[in-house]
């Protein structure tokens, strides 16, 4: 059965019941989520080189496996797990960029358009790496607006599941948001590391 057709209710009751150890809950999940974790994994590769040599379903799998992994977190909703999936996605592609350039030595880094970031004009988007070492930077100070990129950005949360997740209003998450694309924009083009 596609993820877009299940209630909302219903893959939180399987997170739950997976949470506290059924397994059962998670064989059932699994094809119930496939589907929008296929696309998180697409728009994530999309914005990578051609010719990457991951696939949709290859990061998919590796993220769910990791996921299974994940025995300490207390699901409590669809919006979490779909924001961790994309942070995992995250780590995936960061780790195989790191591994790549480990064996080029310093070859060409994986190239990523932050097009919500990106000014108008011919600043060059930023690559993987370069946004990892910014969120890195930005969790430092601001873990929760790090967080806010990689499920808005890996993720492709909507601003009202951002606002489920965090638990704040979407007028909220606009504001943080603005700021948030501006520090990105600063750090990652300007090469600035101010306080947000």
């Amino acid at each position: 059965m596609p993820e877009t057709t299940v209630p909302t209710g219903h893959i939180t009751n399987l997170l739950l019941a997976w949470s506290e150890g059924d397994r059962t809950a998670l064989e059932e999940l699994m094809p119930l989520v496939y589907e929008q974790l296929s696309r998180i994994a697409h728009r994530q590769l999309r914005r990578e080189r051609s010719g990457h040599t991951l696939e949709t379903s290859a990061l998919v799998h590796e993220a769910f496996m990791r996921l299974i992994e994940q025995d300490r977190v207390r699901w409590r909703d669809r919006a979490q797990f779909f924001a961790i999936s994309s942070q995992l996605m995250r780590r995936i592609l960061v780790d195989h960029a790191r591994q790549r350039l480990s064996l080029k030595r310093g070859g060409d880094a994986i190239r990523l358009t932050l097009e919500d970031v990106e000014p108008a004009g011919d600043a060059r988007p930023p690559d993987l790496l370069a946004l990892d070492d910014a969120l890195s930077a930005l969790s430092r100070t601001e873990p929760q607006a790090a967080r806010l990129v990689e499920m808005r950005y890996f993720g492709g949360l909507t601003k009202a599941e951002l606002a489920e997740v965090i638990g704040c209003s979407t007028a909220t998450i606009d504001r943080r948001w603005r700021v948030v694309r501006a520090w990105l924009y600063s750090y990652l083009v300007k090469g600035e590391c101010h306080e947000l």
